[in-house]
């Protein structure tokens, strides 16, 4: 599964049970996406505009 963070919202690639479980996830530390997506940008560096989470390590090559 990945999630691609834009600068406006989000993509999330993967099949559907794993999406819901990633959602489920978030939602223990956050109440909205967009707190989320806040929170994501905070810590992202200003030069990209794109950012990939890697969220299984075998995806990561």
């Amino acid at each position: 599964m990945k999630i691609y963070v834009l600068e406006k919202g989000l993509t999330m690639v993967g099949k559907p049970w794993e999406i819901r479980q990633k959602l489920k996830e978030y939602s223990k530390e956050f109440d909205t996406v967009e707190e989320w997506l806040n929170a994501n940008q905070a810590l992202s560096t200003k030069n990209s505009t794109k950012k990939v989470i890697w969220l299984d390590s075998k995806s990561s090559k």
